[in-house]
C-alpha cells in the first residue's frame, strides 16, 4: 500500500507542482495586490483599503461593468440560439456534413486579433463589405462601430460567429445521447415537429445548455481583445469592458494594486452571476 501511495504521489507531483505555481501563487499573489501600491518600478506599499474604497466610488468601473452585462444580455441568448440551431441542421443527413462541422468550427481556433481585424474591415462605414450590401438594397450605410448605439451589438455579434463552433459541439454531442426509441414513440404519437423540439429535444439538451450558458458567460466577462482591437472602448467609452479597464490599469497607468482589485472584483461578479443562473435555471426545471 505505500508503494502505490509512492507512486501516486510522484505521478500528482507534476500536476500539484503546475497548479502551485500556476493557479494558487497568481490568486495569492493577486489577493495581496489588492492591498498594496505598486507601478512596476519602485517597491510597493501597504494602501490598505485605499484600492477598495476606489473601486466603490470609480465611475469608469461601474460603466465597464453596465457594458459588460449589455453585452452579455445579446451575446449569451444569441450563442445560444444560433449554436442549437446549427447544431440542429448539422445533425442531420447532410451533403458533405463532416466539411459543414469543420467550417463552423474553424474561427473557434484563429487568433482573436485576427478576427477582430477583419470584422473591423466588414464594420467599416463606407468601405465594409456589410455596408455595401446594405447600399445594394437601398438602405443606408450604419456606422457600426463609431454609433455608440450599435458599437456593443456589433461586438456581440462578432464574438458569436466566431465561438459559436465551440458551441455547436457541445450540443451535437447532446443530440447524440437522445435515445432513438423516444424519437420513434412521439413521431408515432402524430408530434409535429415544434412538439418534438418542445417536449423531446430542448428538455434533453438542458444540461448542455446550462453548460452553454454557463461558458459564454464567463467568456463573456473577460471581452478583451474584441474593444482593444475594434474600438480602444469608445465610442464614448459604450464597449469599455471591465478586462480592458483593468488592463489599461495595470500596462497603460501603473496601477498593480489597483488592476488586482478590479480582477478580485470581477471574479467575485462572475461567480455571483454564475451562480444565479445556475440556480433560474434549476428552478426552470423544476418547473
Amino acid at each position: 500500500m505505500r508503494a502505490e501511495q509512492k507512486t501516486a504521489s510522484l505521478m500528482a507531483g507534476p500536476y500539484a507542482a503546475f497548479l502551485l505555481v500556476f493557479a494558487v501563487y497568481p490568486i495569492a499573489f493577486a489577493l495581496v495586490l489588492v492591498f498594496l501600491q505598486w507601478d512596476l518600478v519602485t517597491a510597493p506599499t501597504f494602501a490598505g483599503a485605499d484600492n477598495i474604497r476606489l473601486l466603490v466610488h470609480d465611475g469608469r468601473f461601474w460603466r465597464a461593468v453596465v457594458n459588460t452585462f449589455v453585452f452579455l444580455s445579446i451575446h449569451v441568448p444569441l450563442q445560444i440560439v444560433t449554436a442549437l440551431a446549427l447544431a440542429l441542421t448539422l445533425n442531420r443527413q447532410l451533403v458533405g456534413r463532416s466539411f459543414w462541422r469543420a467550417a463552423f468550427f474553424l474561427p473557434v481556433v484563429i487568433s482573436g486579433a485576427v478576427v477582430a481585424i477583419l470584422w473591423s474591415q466588414l464594420y467599416a462605414t463606407d468601405v465594409g463589405l456589410i455596408n455595401r450590401l446594405l447600399l445594394k438594397i437601398g438602405v443606408s450605410p450604419v456606422p457600426w462601430l463609431t454609433d455608440p448605439r450599435t458599437a456593443m451589438p456589433a461586438i456581440a455579434v462578432m464574438v458569436t460567429w466566431k465561438n459559436v463552433g465551440f458551441y455547436v459541439i457541445i450540443y451535437l454531442a447532446g443530440l447524440q445521447y437522445i435515445p432513438r426509441s423516444c424519437q420513434e414513440a412521439i413521431e408515432i404519437e402524430g408530434a409535429s415537429a415544434w412538439q418534438r423540439f418542445r417536449y423531446l429535444t430542448l428538455p434533453s439538451l438542458l444540461p448542455q445548455t446550462i453548460l452553454v450558458v454557463t461558458l459564454s458567460t464567463i467568456n463573456g466577462f473577460q471581452l478583451f481583445i474584441e474593444p482593444y482591437v475594434m474600438t480602444g472602448g469608445g465610442p464614448l467609452r459604450r464597449t469599455y469592458s471591465v478586462v480592458l479597464y483593468l488592463y489599461n490599469n495595470a500596462f497603460a497607468y501603473q496601477k498593480m494594486g489597483y488592476a488586482a482589485t478590479i480582477g478580485v472584483a470581477l471574479a467575485l461578479i462572475i461567480g455571483i452571476v454564475v451562480l444565479a443562473q445556475r440556480r433560474l435555471i434549476g428552478k426552470a426545471e423544476a418547473l
